[in-house]
């Protein structure tokens, strides 16, 4: 049936097999966050708190929302060196325990690596802080054992911008797949008419009322 030139699509288009996709669904990858913790925060130099927490907490609102396994990991807490993951990520991942470590390559600890195979899932979306160390050591690695690897960009921080850009450059040039937290929200959504998608129109406003908070705050007014 050819419906006339001027009727209003509001149907939505077909939904391809989410598990075989090549584009991510909340069906075919899990989400990481590594190491969100107060003593990461501090050193970071690349770019402020306030950037990295509205990439973060999109990306912890959309796992929850859309039911994605999650692994939520900390380093050295049980050491007594650091604390828990911030409560701004942890009251949007509710039930989710964290995996502490000692070292700083979590694809070396073992609880964190049972954890990301026992989902099944081989599309990992991960981010952490420092983005040199805490998210490109385990990037990396994961590339090499056949995992197709999705750094939030936005979500994360570096010492300086020197460190968090050549950190982007190695993982790339490994063959991490950049994105941004909003680029995936659509990604998982895809289509404005199905019934799920107010999902996404909650998380994405909240997302441009947080942003305006901070272009307020600091001078750089946002209006959309």
């Amino acid at each position: 049936m050819t419906l006339p030139a001027n009727a209003p699509k509001i149907a939505p288009e077909p939904i391809r097999d989410p598990q075989t996709d090549h584009l991510l669904t909340p069906d075919n990858c899990l989400v990481t966050m590594i190491d969100y913790q107060e003593g990461q925060y501090a050193t970071v130099g690349s770019t402020s708190r306030a950037e990295i927490d509205l990439g973060a907490v999109t990306l912890a609102k959309l796992a929850h929302a859309y039911e994605i396994p999650t692994v939520l990991s900390t380093v050295a807490v049980g050491m007594g060196v650091n604390e828990n993951t911030v409560p701004v990520l942890t009251r949007e991942l509710p039930g989710i325990v964290e995996i502490d470590r000692t070292g700083v390559n979590s694809w070396e600890d073992p609880d964190f690596r049972a954890a990301i195979e026992a989902s099944g899932r081989k599309k990992v979306v991960i981010a952490g802080l420092w983005t040199e160390v805490c998210l490109a050591f385990p990037t990396l690695d994961m590339l090499l054992e056949g995992y197709e690897v999705y750094p939030v960009i936005d979500a994360v921080g570096g010492v300086s911008a020197v460190t968090h850009e050549t950190a982007i450059q190695r993982m790339i040039q490994a063959g991490a797949k950049p994105i941004t937290s909003l680029a995936f929200g659509c990604e998982l959504m895809r289509n404005w008419a199905r019934p799920d998608a107010d999902r996404y129109r909650t998380i994405i406003n909240d997302y441009f009322n947080r942003k305006r908070e901070i272009g307020s705050s600091s001078g750089d007014l946002f209006t959309r």
